[in-house]
């Protein structure tokens, strides 16, 4: 993967927050959205914008156009000139100085920086100079109050940067390259359409689990999240069939490109469905096995009344049939795992939906969690 190394400094704060980071130049504006997010840490829980020179980019939204802001979707980190802003926050106003240094290193990651984040919602720059001036005085009235609300203000950790910039960037789950690798040079399917028997004995002896009962798989629906899998990654254009023959399409031989078209997968139009993917994975990350009943509660609890399911308010038991519905595409990602009715993060949880992430490396720091 070739990468481009950027310097990140926010603007009008002390001791200087910088980062150095290298994503993917092949980057559009959402990912490294995302990666900024990330490698600064915020917990985007606020509007941001991309300046560059006279114009600027952001999420579409038709209620709010006022026919100035680009639609940051269309766009790539090699749309912008060398110098650009990344705004955030636009209460707060936390401005970001961008600069495209030059090529990167051989995987994305955290080269280097300075400064813990401020903390998000505390009055930008200005506020953050008297929080600091505050938390330094004991003596000051409001030092306890603050203190609670603040905690400890945190320090700037290479390391876990690194490691959530390369998460967030994504790698391909273990059981999407195995299929994949299967089904290299083109795999003839059954008169019925589906997988052959070798190709399901083979997943099966690397997936166990998803066959209920302890005996040879005979068809891939034997193994439902291998069935699931063989239609997701033919929706999201990274299997071919032609003339019986299923072969993987250029798009899988990219890595970057297999896990957008995976990612894909959680984002129709109402976006409910990436909503429960990322919130039952970021728990499950965060918190460890859950039964699924708690989890679905869990999850309730954060969606809040804000949702509606056929004209009426959503209930937990609706997130529980949801979730369970879901069960199969998570497992077929290697995005949960789990017997019975308690479930753990699989081994991609922290590497493909970028927002579960997030939310997971937030919560784990967390003790409420």
């Amino acid at each position: 993967m070739r990468t481009v190394r950027l310097r990140i400094s926010l603007r009008e704060v002390s001791p200087a927050v910088v980062r150095v980071i290298d994503v993917p130049a092949t980057a559009s504006l959402p990912e490294l959205h995302e990666l900024l997010q990330m490698a600064l840490g915020w917990t985007n829980s606020h509007l941001h914008q991309f300046v560059a020179s006279d114009r600027t980019y952001g999420v579409a939204n038709p209620d709010w156009d006022d026919g100035l802001q680009q639609d940051e979707a269309r766009m790539r980190l090699r749309d912008l000139p060398a110098h650009f802003e990344y705004h955030y926050d636009f209460g707060d106003g936390w401005e970001h100085d961008v600069e495209v240094v030059g090529a990167g290193g051989e995987v994305p990651g955290c080269v280097e920086g300075t400064g813990g984040c401020p903390p998000e919602d505390c009055g930008g720059a200005p506020g953050y100079a008297e929080l600091q001036a505050v938390l330094a005085d004991p003596g000051h009235e409001d030092h306890a109050r603050l203190r609670e609300w603040a905690g400890e203000l945190p320090s700037f950790d290479r390391a876990a940067t690194d490691l959530l910039v390369r998460q967030t960037v994504g790698e391909v789950p273990v059981s999407v390259r195995l299929l994949l690798d299967l089904l290299a040079g083109g795999v003839r399917l059954t008169p019925g359409g589906r997988l052959p028997r070798s190709v399901v004995r083979q997943m099966q002896q690397h997936r166990p689990g998803w066959h209920p009962l302890d005996r040879p798989a005979s068809i891939e629906e034997d193994l439902v999240p291998l069935a699931v899998l063989h239609d997701m990654l033919r929706r999201v254009g990274l299997l071919r069939l032609a003339r019986g023959v299923l072969t993987p399409t250029r798009a899988a031989a990219d890595d970057l490109q297999t896990v957008r078209r995976l990612r894909s997968w959680f984002e129709p139009e109402d976006g409910f469905r990436g909503i429960l993917a990322t919130a039952a994975v970021a728990l499950l990350s965060a918190s460890g096995p859950i039964r699924c009943a708690e989890l679905a509660e869990r999850v309730y609890a954060l969606l809040g009344n804000r949702w509606s399911l056929d004209g009426r308010p959503l209930t937990g038991a609706d997130v529980d049939s949801m979730i369970n519905g879901m069960r199969a595409d998570l497992e077929a990602l290697d995005l949960v795992e789990g017997e019975g009715r308690t479930w753990r993060a699989g081994p991609s949880a922290q590497t493909l939906l970028p927002r579960a992430t997030a939310l997971s490396a937030i919560w784990s720091r967390d003790p409420a969690w």
